[in-house]
């Protein structure tokens, strides 16, 4: 039996975190099944050692989650390896020319590295935004098909860095696993988007997807904007990456694919009072074993209109 169930994902650092989006499905983990219309925040943490290492033997008795400044009781946690529904956002302008052979190699080792049940998609942009996969097939795990979608567009033209993201962001919303994640690759600017800077960034809060933030861009790129690639990956609670030469690519997304498999997804149903819009989030984790802890996450998220009347009520 389905029932709805909204729910509100993020990622995670330091301390913190979570988004807010509507999505409606059944919710399953080792401990919890939720089947009821409930608001539930679900966490998902990546946790490292002081050494960079991942660390994978933590329980929920390890980790500790305030919002607003109210204390959070855990009732859902998986430390497994599970499917995430994700998007390739790649800059396909007239900059990218000389590097996007590089950009479609990293993209097929990206998904060859995910999870074999990830569900994929593509967006390319340029002076336009347009989906690389067929209309008939939303996502897909298919090598072929992906490296078609990586390959659909020329690189030329101007640069609509936030319409692709709004569009990857509603995209993404169809995807059918709970955990959501974005992989923009792009110099960070923007000449040609009819979405602002602000409103992009509202969205990303708004939303509950992990967004990684891949810069590449030559020292005399006017257009390069590594500020506004670092905000998106911090208000998302993912991370940004800057490799140095276009060959790297393929060693970043990598990086990224091992960190999408290694994260713990932590739920709660938030008992903060009031109907205020914005919830700040920390989380904090501790072990005897493994010295101190870095996570990473969002700092807050944005409670969509129609949840703050309701829960001001």
């Amino acid at each position: 039996m389905k029932a709805k169930s909204l729910v509100v994902i993020s990622a995670v650092l330091f301390s913190t975190a979570a988004a807010s989006i509507p999505l409606y499905a059944l919710l399953q983990s080792d401990d919890f099944r939720i089947s009821t219309d409930v608001f539930m925040v679900l966490l998902d943490v990546s946790a490292k050692d002081s050494r960079g290492g991942y660390v994978s033997d933590l329980t929920k008795d390890n980790f500790h989650i305030e919002e607003n400044g109210v204390e959070q009781k855990i009732i859902s946690f998986n430390a497994g390896d599970v499917p995430v529904s994700a998007g390739l956002v790649l800059d396909d302008s007239g900059s990218m020319r000389r590097k996007r052979d590089e950009v479609n190699r990293a993209g097929i080792q990206f998904v060859k590295a995910s999870n074999p049940m990830d569900q994929i998609f593509v967006v390319n942009f340029n002076d336009r935004v347009t989906m690389g996969l067929p209309p008939s097939v939303p996502f897909t795990d298919d090598v072929g098909l992906l490296q078609a979608a990586l390959a659909s567009d020329r690189p030329e033209g101007r640069t609509a860095l936030y319409d692709a993201v709004a569009l990857a962001l509603n995209h993404l919303e169809q995807g059918k696993e709970g955990k959501k994640t974005l992989v923009i690759l792009s110099d960070g600017g923007d000449n040609h988007s009819t979405v602002s800077q602000a409103k992009a960034l509202e969205l990303i809060e708004q939303s509950h997807a992990t967004i990684y933030t891949v810069g590449i861009y030559d020292v005399e790129d006017e257009d390069r904007n590594p500020k506004v690639l670092d905000k998106i990956a911090h208000i998302s609670g993912g991370e940004s990456f800057y490799p140095e030469t276009p060959a790297e690519i393929e060693k970043v997304f990598n990086k990224i694919a091992r960190d999408i498999r290694s994260r713990y997804t932590i739920g709660y149903i938030p008992s903060t009072g009031g109907g205020n819009k914005l919830r700040r989030i920390k989380v904090a984790a501790s072990s005897p074993d493994h010295g101190k802890l870095m996570l990473r996450t969002r700092t807050s998220y944005l409670v969509p209109d129609d949840l703050v009347t309701k829960a001001a009520k």
